[in-house]
This record gives C-alpha cells, structure tokens and sequence, in this order.
C-alpha cells in the first residue's frame, strides 16, 4: 500500500485577526455609512480567530484587474509551494531528487507554465519528474489528490510521489460585491500551502510523517469519489473580468447531511469496517455548518472533529490545503491511533462532490 512519509504546511506571510478582516472587507463592500452589524454578525459565526493573506492588506486595493491579480497569485504561489515541497521532503528524509511525480492543485490561479513547473526549478526536481496539475476541484481537491497518488503509485510502486497544493484565496476577494456568498467567502477564507510525501509500497521513506518524531505515516488503503447530479451550482466560480467570482449555495450542508452518511458507510463496508471502527476523522473544515453538518451526518462523538475545527480558528478554510493542515496536524497528534485502525479522510468541493480517503495506521 501507498505509505505517507511526510506532511507539511505552511501559511501566506501575512497574519490577522479576523476584526482587521472584517473591518477591510466593510471598507470594501459596504456603503459608506452602511450598518455593518449584519456583517460583524456573519464574520464572527464563522469562528475564525486569525487568517493569513499572501499580501499585506493595503496591497488589495492597488490590484487595478485579473491580470495583476493572476501575477500577483504565480509570484506568491511559486514562493509558498516552495517552502512546503521542501519541507515536506526534509521532513521525509528525502532530496528533491527523489520525486518522481509531483501532483500539483490550485483553484485561485491560472499559470503557464504551471506553478509546479516553476517549484522545479526552485527546488531542482530532475529534469524528467512527472507533473500533473490539476484546476477545478476546489476544496476536494486535498482529498482526491491523496486518493490519486495512491492509484498511481499502484502501478509504480518503486517510486516516490508528491502532492502539492497551493490557496490564495484572498486573491478571488471581489471588492464592492455584498452578494451574500462573497461575504460568506470573506469571513471563511485564507491563504496557505501544503505538500504530501508518500511511497510506493515497495519503496521506504527515511524520514517520518510529520518532522517531528511522529514516526512512520499511516499507509492509504483505498479512496472513493462520488459526484452528485443537478449540483453544478452549489460551489465553485463564476469567471469574470475582474477574477474569480465565488459561487457558495447555502444548501451545501443539507447536501451532506443527506448523502454523507451512506457513502461512508458503504465505503467503510467494502474493507469490513463500521464508522465505530475509525479511529481518526480527518475532515474538510469547509466552515462550523459544514462541520456541523459531517458530525451530525455520521453521528460522531463530541471532540471527533475538534481538529479540524481548531485548523479552521487559526487559518480559516484554505480549499485544497485545509484538509492536508488537518491531516498534519492529525499524525502529530499525542498520543497516536493504535497500530492497524483505521482513518478516514473527507473532503467536499465543487461538484458538487465527496472524496473519501481510507487510511491505517
């Protein structure tokens, strides 16, 4: 099986608290003399305590159209999907020699060459490293790329494999636009980066899962993708002169409170395994009603999820990086899962859609 060596992330230079936030988005947003109780209301339900921007705050406002936006997304991008490939190949004991495929995701920036082109060069990747970037699945995309390492190492499995997934969402920010969803987008999300090390089962990591003692990662036993008709329009973006326009329905937590629970079940069945069985819940913290939504779906003990909520107090939702934080995070955790259960990570994305991840410990 596909074995995790290593996990790291990072986060955008630039810290806030979420009052500074809220007060830049009403600046932005709201007319002059506006009443902002709606929005200090909307932002402080998000529960998010601080988030990271890839520029400082006053840089927004300097950034005329997409295009200096999309500049500003590659030079950031590059910089931070540097730092997490290498220190997550350094946690690894591994070189930058040692990759073998580099799968890269983004949702909030378009480049050519792709970003993960351009971290091969930083890094020094051989010059016949294999990369695939991938566009489009948004949030599920840490998820499904977990899943799609794994079925590529499958087939090559003397070999080393690599995820790297880069956010910026303050980057999609639409100024003067108090559309519900972009609201809801501003009170939610930030910046970050991080990348995965795993190893083909025939092929050993020197380093361990997280750099910090944790010892071996836990092995990827299989994934499961389910896409849902008629939800085109619950999440992802509208494409627009001035960039990335968010598309956030508020039905998304009913959608996983009635569909999450069967196909948890009846992946989890396939492998002879019941929700009571997973030790750990690597969840998505997409927002506090979306993870309302998974624990009250799956029925899960209080704290199950206090991981991913506590990722999402301290960096907000990082679409693609968020669950690869909680996923860090989790494998640093003391003290560990008992050899052998099982874990289960979950993310949800545009789609809409759900990708599911078996992990053992």
């Amino acid at each position: 099986m596909t074995r995790i060596a290593a996990v790291h992330g990072v986060l955008a230079p630039h810290r806030h608290r979420q009052r500074d936030l809220t007060d830049m988005v009403a600046r932005a947003c709201l007319p002059a003399g506006a009443d902002r109780r709606a929005l200090d209301r909307l932002h402080a339900g998000a529960l998010v305590e601080t988030r990271h921007t890839a520029l400082p705050l006053h840089r927004y406002g300097e950034l005329a159209d997409f295009g200096a936006v999309n500049d500003a997304y590659i030079s950031a991008a590059v910089d931070l999907g540097t730092r997490a490939l290498a220190g997550a190949l350094d946690a690894a004991g591994m070189s930058p020699r040692d990759v073998d495929l580099v799968l890269f995701t983004s949702v909030t920036g378009i480049a050519a060459p792709s970003v993960d082109a351009r971290v091969a060069g930083r890094l020094g990747l051989r010059p016949d490293v294999r990369r695939l970037p991938l566009f489009g699945l948004g949030c599920v995309a840490g998820a499904a790329g977990l899943g799609r390492l794994h079925d590529c190492l499958a087939g090559w499995p003397d070999r080393v494999a690599v995820l790297l997934s880069v956010e910026l969402c303050s980057l999609t920010f639409q100024r003067t636009d108090a559309s519900p969803a972009n609201l809801v987008a501003t009170a939610l999300f930030g910046d970050g980066a991080a990348a995965v090390v795993a190893c083909g089962a025939r092929r050993s990591a020197g380093g361990t899962a997280t750099g910090s003692g944790a010892g071996a990662g836990p092995a990827v036993v299989a994934s499961r993708s389910r896409l849902y008709p008629d939800t085109e329009r619950l999440l992802g973006w509208d494409v627009t002169a001035a960039g990335f326009r968010v598309v956030l329905d508020p039905a998304v937590p009913d959608v996983v409170r009635k569909h999450l629970a069967a196909d948890v079940d009846g992946f989890l069945a396939e492998y002879g395994l019941a929700r009571r069985d997973v030790t750990r819940w690597v969840a998505h913290p997409g927002g506090p009603r979306v993870l309302d939504a998974v624990a009250e779906a799956l029925d899960l003990p209080d704290g199950a999820l206090d991981v991913s909520r506590r990722s999402l107090a301290s960096a907000g939702n990082l679409s693609s990086a968020s669950v690869l934080h909680v996923l860090r995070d989790t494998l640093a955790a003391d003290p560990p899962p008992p050899p052998g259960t099982p874990g289960l990570v979950l993310a949800m994305g545009p789609g809409f859609c759900t990708e599911l991840v078996l992990l053992r410990w």
